[in-house]
């Protein structure tokens, strides 16, 4: 269990502890990832960013995902799901559409996409506060690959076993902190896990900026 998203960013940091002063860049999902990446990269001493992938819910479910999608338009489709619900190809592109524009003004809201844009190499942590089941993190691991790191590591809390055995063919490095055999929710594992609100997000923005 971890008490809340700062604990859970303080022990990761400890795992990721050999990247401290480097190089890297962690690039935190919001929202509430981006309280635990804050920790990773204030212990660290690293610079950090946002990268923002939005679940893309089917027409007659927005609950059910059928893929997701991030701001530079990498999209992960659950061809089978789709095919399943009979969802059209004009349908899966209204509601990637619709996601991508949601994803343009949360990164004009928090002021993301500075710090990346300076990006020149080295690793790059991807941070969340767990993951489900990991569509969002796989999305955003593909569109983290288009800046050709030395090394893409996925840094998480807590993972079901076989979402993370998925993500780990994706990144170069996985650290989970927690792999629990029966797992029901990301939320399970915090004794607080209140929902991050877009306020929060912006001052953590503008903190790190400011450092800068």
């Amino acid at each position: 269990m971890f008490k809340d998203r700062v604990d859970a960013g303080r022990r990761l940091a400890e795992e990721l502890a050999s990247f401290a002063g480097g190089e890297g860049l962690v690039l935190a999902i919001p929202r509430g990832g981006v309280v635990v990446g804050f920790e990773v990269a204030r212990r660290l001493n690293l610079m950090m960013d946002l990268i923002i992938p939005r679940k893309i819910g089917s027409p007659q479910n927005p609950e059910v995902a059928i893929g997701a999608v991030t701001q530079d338009g990498t999209a992960i489709i659950d061809q089978h799901l789709v095919s399943l619900l009979g969802v059209t190809r004009t349908e899966l592109e209204e509601k990637k559409h619709d996601e991508m524009l949601e994803i343009r003004r949360r990164m004009e809201l928090y002021g993301a996409g500075r710090t990346i844009r300076h990006y020149k190499g080295g690793q790059l942590i991807l941070v969340d506060d767990g993951v489900a089941t990991g569509h969002t993190m796989l999305a955003a691991l593909r569109s983290a690959r288009n800046y050709h790191p030395e090394e893409l590591i996925v840094a998480i809390p807590v993972s079901p076993r076989d979402i993370l055995e998925v993500l780990k063919k994706e990144a170069d490095r996985a650290v989970c902190l927690l792999v629990p055999e029966c797992f029901y929710a990301v939320g399970q594992y915090y004794e607080c896990f209140d929902q991050t609100e877009d306020i929060e997000v912006t001052e953590i923005l503008e903190e790190l900026q400011f450092k800068e």
